[in-house]
């Protein structure tokens, strides 16, 4: 019989939750990504992966020292398919990882899960699809599932890794936490759950549908294209009921010269910022040099050179007013002076 241990909450140290992609996937926990077939879960995790081995920002995020992943799947061929798409989508694929499973297929609960992220140092772990790792468990069994999901869930909390769990959707209507196939505590165990689906033809949104650590993330909206690659297209309209149905909205009109400013200005809010830098994430974005070097002229951002590197800043503008000799306030007129910033001082 195990002896009686007491915690008092007294002594436990409060801490923040942590993330890979904020709000959307939290470090140390499980997070779940579903849909139904063919309409891009694959795809946004690969497009997630590849910004991680990176590390460059996701919508909304920073860029992140460059890390490891593992990539696990039961569906797809890792050199016809895997490989292919994550070259497309600029991953590093030396940070990209997979546990061989020639001798032993891999389950929720096999130990290899641990050893590796541990040794590859990794910051993400996919398991793609879930049904794929239960091990001979009946994933409708809450007396099966339960067990494993807590056994998952003490991996990713002891080695700080963000596990993401990709699942289908069942055929059922009803609320969004009984469409994950599956027992309702797969959902239940996930701290963030994602569910994918179609706004049209070409264009598919992420709908975050649960979020335990932070107040969830706007929808967001990305497409692939063979040709053109994978695009992130903001944040769009659209509910996670509707996107069940069938997807009856489309991302908010913004062209590109406007998401360019959106960009700088976001990445400008803190201060200068190095111009490279803001390049990477229009790349990222899909936002040509061109849109973007109109935008900075439209900004009226300043470009400045210190120690051979350059940096992008918003100029500080200040309007006062100015008296002419013999006239009263009302006939004085508004000056605005802009301070730039100092040039680069000489060696």
């Amino acid at each position: 019989m195990a002896k009686l241990k007491i915690i008092t909450m007294q002594d436990i140290q409060a801490e923040p939750a942590e993330f890979l992609w904020v709000p959307y996937i939290p470090l140390g926990k499980i997070s779940v990504v579903q849909g139904d077939p063919g309409d891009g879960k694959t795809t946004l995790l690969l497009a997630i992966a590849a910004a991680v081995t990176r590390g460059t920002h996701l919508p909304g995020g920073k860029s992140a020292a460059p890390a490891s992943v593992i990539y696990q799947t039961a569906e797809d061929g890792l050199a016809d398919t895997i490989k292919p798409r994550l070259e497309q989508l600029g991953a590093d694929c030396s940070r990209v990882h997979v546990v061989n499973e020639e001798e032993k297929a891999l389950s929720l609960s096999d130990e290899r899960i641990e050893q590796a992220i541990i040794k590859m140092d990794a910051k993400l772990f996919i398991l793609d699809p879930l049904q794929a790792y239960l091990g001979g468990a009946d994933m409708h069994s809450a007396n099966r599932i339960r067990p494993l999901m807590k056994v998952l869930g003490a991996v990713a909390e002891r080695t700080g890794c963000a596990i993401v769990i990709i699942g289908h959707l069942n055929k059922k209507g009803g609320k969004a936490q009984y469409r994950g196939l599956g027992s309702i505590d797969i959902y239940a165990a996930a701290r963030s759950v994602l569910t994918v689906g179609r706004l049209d033809e070409r264009t598919r949104a992420m709908v975050h549908g649960k979020s335990n650590l932070a107040p969830p993330g706007p929808p967001q909206a990305f497409s692939f294209d063979p040709s053109a690659g994978f695009t992130w297209h903001g944040d769009c309209d659209i509910t996670l009921e509707e996107l069940l149905a069938g997807g009856k909205a489309s991302p908010k009109p913004e062209n590109q010269l406007e998401k360019a400013k959106r960009l700088i200005e976001s990445a400008l809010a803190d201060g200068i910022v190095p111009a490279t830098e803001i390049q990477e994430m229009a790349r990222d974005q899909g936002i040509s040099t061109k849109t973007l070097n109109r935008a900075k002229e439209a900004l009226g951002i300043i470009s400045t050179k210190r120690q051979n590197k350059w940096f992008w800043q918003i100029p500080i503008t200040v309007e006062y007013e100015e008296c002419q000799d013999g006239q009263d306030s009302q006939a004085s007129a508004t000056t605005t002076l802009t301070i730039l910033p100092a040039p680069e001082a000489s060696a």
